[in-house]
């Protein structure tokens, strides 16, 4: 049995409701879907990855 996988690149900062629906649409279509979070060097961040990735795991 095969699964498909989604892999969702991004800074996520902040993980908006934008990034939300694209995730919540690729559920739909993809058995998973990994949500990798880096780093935008062009950016100044709002915030640390770790309480990025807390957010996105309270939603997920």
């Amino acid at each position: 049995m095969s699964h498909t996988i989604a892999i969702f690149p991004g800074s996520f900062d902040p993980f908006t409701r934008g990034h939300q629906a694209l995730v919540d649409d690729a559920l739909r279509i993809f058995d998973k879907v990994v949500i990798g979070i880096g780093n935008n060097v062009s950016k100044a961040g709002l915030l640390r990855i770790e309480a990025r990735k807390q957010l996105i795991e309270d939603l997920y």
